[in-house]
């Protein structure tokens, strides 16, 4: 039987919902909802219905998992706990420093509700939080390190859009070279946040708009920029089409760590993903997740979980016959 998904959204990662769906057979995409006029909606999937977002609930009964594709700034700490009451959801939410507090809040709202829901789903947080997790595991003298980029940050350009005079922006996130070559010398330098990555915003403003309020702003967002070395370039709607159309990103975890008895041996462990649309691999780690949300809702689990609490085998089409055969 396939896993019905509904998707609370549609921009550039509820389209790569849709695509992901295509690509899983046991996956059946049931509805779209969207704050546009449903009218005005175009999805990629013949005979399949776009709905007010304000109806979500009215088609509860036809929904087995719903992902939520909003943003991590202001739409996910609302709709996460508002949805978890009435369907067992998938989130992407990825503002690492409230991941405790929101895990709390959509905890309490899915027991509540009696259903399952999986936040901060994606590459990061998402796979690079089990790469980080494996390694620790395995390497318990050792240090954690992650780079992000070059690529584009969908939370972090959305947070900018958020800003009273922005029309549109893309945030690049960018490693500093000398930073990466330390760590895989296996030197284990302490750096902070600031001597790991550059943050480098594109922004198109209002007509009229507060320029230096709107920079203001961005560099001292928290959680955000303001522990950053960041740039801001305001540029024109033609230019941001022309230049930063893409979505791409990627990065390294890197863990390094010693082992014997006097600690003598070191080691190197290193994950890296380079993608050309963030989007569409978030999105497929979602779907993944949203597999693994229905089966855990059918063993009668109800509350939060993060990926950390999924056994792989569950985010797998595969039986576990074939796993052991293919993969083991």
């Amino acid at each position: 039987m396939s896993v019905r998904i509904g998707i609370m959204g549609y921009g550039n990662l509820g389209r790569g919902i849709e695509c992901a769906i295509r690509n899983n057979p046991d996956l059946e995409l049931a509805c779209v909802f969207s704050r546009r006029d449903p009218a005005n909606v175009r999805i990629l999937t013949p005979g399949v219905p776009v709905y007010s977002a304000d109806t979500a609930v009215e088609h509860k009964a036809e929904i087995d998992v719903l992902v939520l594709c909003g943003g991590s700034a202001t739409d996910l700490p609302r709709q996460t706990p508002e949805f978890a009451r009435h369907f067992n959801v998938v989130d992407s939410f990825d503002t690492h420093a409230r991941i405790p507090e929101h895990f709390v809040a959509v905890d309490a709202a899915a027991r509540e509700g009696g259903h399952v829901a999986v936040i901060s789903c994606g590459w990061d947080p998402g796979m690079f939080s089990l790469a980080r997790l494996y390694a620790g595991a395995i390497l318990p003298d050792g240090k954690d390190y992650t780079f992000w980029g070059k690529g584009v940050s969908q939370g972090h350009s959305d947070a900018i859009r958020r800003i009273e005079g922005v029309v549109d922006a893309r945030q690049y996130t960018i490693p500093v070279e000398a930073a990466l070559e330390a760590v895989r010398s296996s030197t284990a330098p302490e750096l902070s946040a600031r001597e790991k990555h550059l943050r480098e915003c594109f922004v198109v403003a209002e007509d009229g708009a507060d320029l230096e309020r709107i920079e203001r702003e961005i560099v001292t967002m928290p959680n955000y920029f303001a522990d950053y070395d960041t740039t801001v370039h305001f540029i024109t709607r033609e230019e941001l089409c022309r230049d930063h159309a893409g979505i791409p990103h990627g990065g390294f975890v890197i863990r390094t760590g010693k082992t014997g008895w006097n600690s003598e041996h070191s080691h190197i462990v290193e994950y890296s993903l380079k993608l050309d649309s963030n989007p569409e691999f978030t999105a497929s780690v979602i779907a993944s997740v949203a597999r693994a949300a229905k089966r855990m809702a059918d063993r009668g689990e109800t509350g939060c979980r993060t990926m950390f609490d999924i056994p792989p085998a569950m985010l797998s089409p595969l039986s576990p016959e074939e796993l052991r055969k293919c993969l083991l």
